[in-house]
């Protein structure tokens, strides 16, 4: 009886990871081949405010880099053990109870991970969308971003430094496997409130 409870929280578990990757791979996929990049191509959701646009994200959240040769390689290795754990986390609680808020908080955070981990690894390769002063195409792929919340976006000031005659969005185009990371991470933190039991 344990057993079957096991199987079917596995099969629970597993079923959101894996519509949380096709959902993700889906969109990225599908603004890849029909979306023009940039401000160009962008298509309103509602108004002004919510907009697909199409960037690519070279290397870290937030287009941060390391700023060295192999920091993407760095960062994307980082990026697949990271889910590899979050997933080994999650199967040795699974052994020993129930799905809890806490542990469908992590498999959010390890569904966005693998998304993302997806793009890293393999884009550079099948879509060819590595940079073009990359080492080696495979783990240099760059990340597609296209949920836009445009509460400003504009060309910044000549005179402002690193910034000056740069285009801004007020805040970062982001994905599918992003909000799934932001959400998970978010309820993990919630349920590390002392007064937080629950469980689904």
């Amino acid at each position: 009886m344990q057993h079957k409870a096991y199987i079917k929280n596995v099969i629970k578990c597993f079923s959101i990871l894996l519509l949380i990757i096709l959902a993700d791979q889906a969109l990225k996929l599908w603004v890849f081949h029909n979306m023009e990049m940039g401000t160009e191509g962008q298509i309103n959701i509602l108004g002004n405010v919510l907009k697909l646009t199409y960037v690519l994200n070279p290397e870290m959240a937030f287009s941060l880099n390391l700023g060295v040769k192999y920091g993407k390689l760095l960062v994307t290795t980082l990026r697949v053990l990271a889910s590899l754990c979050i997933l080994g986390y999650v199967m040795q609680f699974l052994r020993k109870i129930a799905p809890t808020t806490k542990l469908w908080g992590w498999i959010l955070v390890a569904g966005g991970a693998i998304g993302n981990s997806i793009d890293s690894v393999l884009y550079g390769v099948y879509l060819d969308n590595a940079p073009a002063n990359a080492p080696m195409k495979w783990f240099y792929g760059q990340v597609i971003d296209m949920i836009h919340v445009d509460l400003w976006s504009g060309v910044m000031p000549s005179w402002l430094p690193i910034w000056g005659n740069c285009y801004v969005y007020c805040l970062p185009v982001f994905n599918i496997a992003d909000i799934a990371i932001f959400i998970g991470l978010l309820i993990v933190l919630c349920c590390m409130h002392p007064e937080t039991h629950t469980t689904s």
